[in-house]
């Protein structure tokens, strides 16, 4: 059946009876289709992971509840995401008046345009219908934001060329807000909107009216109001003022992965890594992309109240598979496999993803940042590998042993290197790599294990990715790496 196209055919269809999104407030019309889709055991919000059991229920609750919500989380917390994500609980269509700046209802119209158009035209009136993406407006807050950009100004020259009186409403330019009219607003970073503005968000949802330019305007909107903030602001610096704190039904709190796993499945589906060549990432791999992002999220040199966004492990793992396809390119192998050397490859996505306190500050981003892999590295390997006894390896390179790897080193090169050392090919089952899997797969897996020993301080590596035996002084072991870093930075200090 076709959709009404003019006001006549509109209430003929209505015959008396609620038209979708037509006869219901937005709020109103969001809670009736998210009970549909709670009975119906449907997935709320597809594509939001690891909020299932702690930030989703709470939403559910709200838009139940028909309140207006603000979201408080640190950066790269899938707010805005999220917030998207309630287009969803609108009807797949509405009828609006056709050319309406507001989205107006052609059965209630708001504005004098519309107003006057049905007063002319009747049942002839246009009647168009607009999907959920176009009743969501956002606006990111910013303390250059005026309150013509949220509510609107005059705007003399559609006075002049339509030769209205500058009182007339015909001659206002509707903000964001109004534009929002039947469906969802969306401000992100409300304590960086100046006060007087927030002022006429609240007065606009309460008392439905507006001064533009000294005109008063009534104009009782229906829209629900979402908003983010950062808790540190909300909280410390009292940007939002108190009747509009008021006005927010539901306050709720996002937060990073809880777990790995999580970790991994957000990393997993938000990366770019489908690549023209056949791509293996490994589990592991992942896990150490991963861990770096809760290194960093516990590691007292950098700004907790900041945070460490979850882009972080994302763009970590796209720039290590770009190294390793790089590498797969110039050696003409296949298929790419990220190496843990690749990891360090990709320090440019690392070092801008966190703000440091004044010790990290002294380290410096970059050598933080091999720490964080490092300390990635170290748990993994002891999740996959803790229980294999690798004193043969140990032995090794305690007798003399040694081993160069380097970024470039082909697959080829590694395997004939590793295959001096004793014991180090033989375990790597454990992180699902058998003997007859391709090279690069073997290559990376020995890799791991030679970087997850010296990550245990059980073997050294050089900054020139030399693996040797582990420097002793009283039988206390030194890092080579890290103390050759001490050596520079003492320099630095004389």
């Amino acid at each position: 059946m076709s959709q009404p196209q003019n006001l006549g055919e509109l209430r003929k269809a209505v015959s008396g009876e609620r038209l979708s999104g037509g006869r219901v407030s937005v709020k109103e019309e969001m809670r009736r289709n998210l009970l549909c889709k709670l009975s119906a055991r449907e997935p709320i919000f597809p594509g939001i992971l690891g909020y299932e059991e702690t930030v989703i229920p709470q939403v559910v609750n709200a838009v139940l509840s028909r309140h207006n919500m603000i979201l408080l989380g640190l950066r790269g917390q899938a707010k805005s995401r999220l917030l998207r994500s309630l287009t969803s609980l609108l009807d797949p269509a509405i009828p609006v008046v056709a050319g309406c700046e507001i989205n107006d209802d052609p059965l209630r119209p708001l504005c004098k345009r519309c107003r006057d158009l049905v007063a002319e035209r009747g049942d002839a009136t246009p009647v168009a219908w607009v999907e959920p993406q176009r009743r969501y407006v956002e606006k990111l807050a910013t303390p250059d934001v005026t309150i013509a950009d949220i509510i609107g100004d005059i705007d003399p020259i559609r006075a002049a060329r339509g030769g209205f009186d500058l009182a007339s409403e015909l001659t206002m330019h509707y903000g964001l807000l109004p534009r929002a009219h039947r469906g969802i607003f969306a401000l992100n970073e409300l304590p960086d909107l100046a006060g007087r503005i927030q002022v006429g968000l609240f007065n606009i949802l309460q008392e439905g009216d507006v001064q533009i330019k000294g005109y008063p305007v009534r104009l009782p909107i229906d829209v629900c109001m979402v908003f983010t903030a950062n808790p540190e602001d909300y909280t410390a610096r009292g940007k939002i003022i108190t009747p509009l704190k008021d006005r927010i039904g539901s306050e709720i709190r996002t937060h990073y992965p809880s777990t790995l796993d999580h970790g991994v499945a957000i990393t997993q589906q938000e990366a770019w890594t489908d690549r023209e060549a056949e791509l293996i990432l490994p589990r592991y791999l992942r896990e150490v992309v991963e861990g770096i992002a809760f290194a960093a999220r516990r590691n007292k040199k950098i700004d907790r109240r900041s945070g460490v966004s979850q882009r972080l492990p994302i763009s970590a793992l796209e720039n290590a598979v770009s190294n390793a396809e790089r590498r797969a390119l110039v050696a003409g192998e296949s298929p790419i496999v990220p190496r843990v050397s690749d990891i360090y490859a990709s320090l440019p996505s690392l070092t801008g993803k966190f703000e440091l306190e004044y010790e990290g500050e002294l380290v410096g981003a970059e050598a933080l940042a091999r720490d964080l892999i490092r300390e990635a590295v170290g748990e993994a390997f002891s999740v996959h590998m803790g229980a294999v006894d690798f004193s043969p390896v140990v032995q090794y390179f305690e007798g003399g042993g040694s081993l160069k790897i380097s970024e470039d080193s082909t697959s080829s090169e590694i395997l004939g290197q590793l295959q001096l050392v004793p014991e180090v090919l033989e375990n790597l089952q454990l992180v699902g790599v058998g003997q007859d899997d391709p090279p690069p797969v073997v290559a990376a897996a020995g890799e791991f294990v030679l970087e997850g020993l010296w990550a245990q301080k059980k073997i050294g590596r050089s900054d020139d990715r030399s693996y040797v035996a582990v420097e002793r002084r009283d039988d206390v072991e030194i890092d080579l790496e890290r103390l050759e870093r001490l050596r520079r930075l003492k320099k630095q200090v004389n």
